[in-house]
């Protein structure tokens, strides 16, 4: 099995807050969220926890222990929140938090995690791509931010309606009927959009952070097939590229988005993939 792998800071100047890492038989992506301006919640910072929840879950993906994902998830979000929860006021909704997407070939199957609003694009020998996410948080914060709908922009009032709806959407976090992410709490892993299929059948897998699916949307450069045609012709590095070549062709201005760091996993030879081999994937960034 060969692993690819690229990303691409979305400010220059700022860390880079997506985490990708393989290890033989797995490959994770998280993708770092936090509220800018509440940095004195946690010293460390979104990077920091994206990386050691990353860290932690390659550590325990490696050593094949038969647990399925989600407890793999718990494990490591309980150890990161043990780590930095003497310090920090990790409880706070505001405090460093991930997506997480997760795949792992055992036992003749692809087994497959998401938490939050990453993307995996599963690659199948027929029929097409099969692309799944955890909608719940998109879902969530469409519903919040109804009621800024004809509020004009610019004026006061516009500016305590979207605070309102911020603290809305927090309310919803780690909460039945909300949605779930990796943060303080072990019991958001439970809540995972799980999954398992042979892997006969698949060509490849790709995993994509949030930033790097807008390729598809909402920049409407390509659709799923297009982005497996990417991939195939030019690695991950062509999809990042494409994505930093659509936000500059819309340019900057209050209506433009704000560009987000960009991560793919691209993951082929998936017949070859088996936990414990040797020649386990090749990482190539």
């Amino acid at each position: 099995m060969r692993v690819s792998m690229a990303t691409s800071a979305g400010t220059a100047g700022r860390p880079n807050e997506d985490f990708a890492g393989a290890v033989p038989g797995a490959a994770v992506l998280l993708d770092g969220a936090g509220i800018p301006g509440t940095e004195s919640l946690c010293s460390h910072g979104v990077a920091w926890y994206t990386h050691r929840l990353g860290g932690a879950l390659l550590g325990r993906l490696s050593r094949d222990d038969g647990r399925d994902l989600a407890a793999i998830l718990a494990a490591a979000i309980a150890e990161i929140a043990t780590e930095h929860g003497g310090t920090c006021d990790i409880a706070d909704p505001g405090s460093p938090q991930a997506t997480v997407a997760i795949v792992r070939a055992r036992r003749g199957r692809l087994d497959h995690l998401l938490l939050a609003d990453s993307f995996l694009v599963l690659d199948q020998t027929g029929g097409g791509p099969r692309v799944v996410t955890d909608g719940r948080e998109v879902a969530a914060r469409r519903a919040c931010s109804a009621p800024l709908a004809g509020v004009p922009e610019g004026t006061p009032g516009y500016d305590r309606v979207r605070a309102a709806c911020a603290r809305a959407l927090r309310a919803r976090r780690n909460r039945p009927g909300g949605y779930w992410i990796a943060k303080d709490d072990p019991h958001a892993a439970e809540e995972a959009v799980t999954g398992s299929r042979p892997l006969p059948g698949l060509a490849g897998v790709a995993l994509l952070s949030n930033g790097a699916s807008r390729l598809v949307s909402p920049y409407g450069v390509t659709d799923w097939p297009g982005v497996l045609d990417l991939l195939a012709a030019g690695g991950p590095d062509e999809v990042v590229r494409r994505v930093r070549r659509a936000e500059a062709a819309i340019g900057t201005g209050p209506t433009a988005p704000v560009p987000d760091d960009a991560t793919v996993v691209h993951c082929t030879d998936l017949a070859r993939w088996k936990v414990g081999d040797a020649s386990g994937p090749a990482a190539k960034r």
